[in-house]
């Protein structure tokens, strides 16, 4: 791994198929379950740990994915049910540091990630082909993106941060 923030690699979009969608559906599935199982054995001053030098520790992480995937929800049902939506980008940065990050045991974002991705597999088996090509807005980007693109990094996101908690546990033998 030549670079700690990238321990499975970028993200790359990828073109649409049939089998794609699948196994990244099945990804949002078990990244609760995925994310559970890496932290299972941690103990408080390990989820204290930041994953690399200058990075989040294990705790901000957990709660990150549960935020980030909300915000990734919310955002399919908008562009699902609006044209074009614009979504509101958010400081995750400092979402990280904020007391309920902090101070909040993370079995509380596991819990929440575990509905909301049983509700997100739900929803996007749901989805027709014409649906998976729906945009939103993203001002950052100054860009259109497709749902398509959505399930992509956000099948890529779940695996990036459950990485980088292995690499972590794996460098530390714990």
């Amino acid at each position: 791994m030549s670079d700690p923030r990238y321990p499975i690699g970028k993200y790359e979009p990828m073109p649409f198929s049939e089998a794609i969608k699948n196994q990244w559906i099945h990804e949002l599935k078990v990244a609760p379950t995925n994310i559970e199982l890496a932290i299972q054995h941690l103990d408080k001053v390990q989820l204290d740990t930041p994953y690399r030098e200058g990075g989040w520790t294990v705790q901000q992480l957990v709660h990150h994915v549960a935020d980030s995937h909300m915000n990734a929800f919310i955002r399919f049902k908008l562009a699902l049910t609006e044209e074009t939506p614009p979504i509101k980008p958010y400081n995750e940065k400092a979402w990280v540091n904020t007391a309920d990050v902090l101070n909040t045991p993370i079995n509380y974002s596991t819990t929440i990630l575990h509905a909301l991705h049983e509700r997100w597999v739900n929803l996007a088996t749901s989805m027709t082909d014409e649906q998976w090509q729906r945009t939103l807005f993203h001002p950052e980007r100054n860009a259109n993106v497709t749902l398509w693109d959505m399930l992509c990094i956000y099948s890529w996101h779940g695996k990036h941060h459950i990485a980088h908690i292995k690499a972590l546990c794996d460098q530390k033998a714990w």
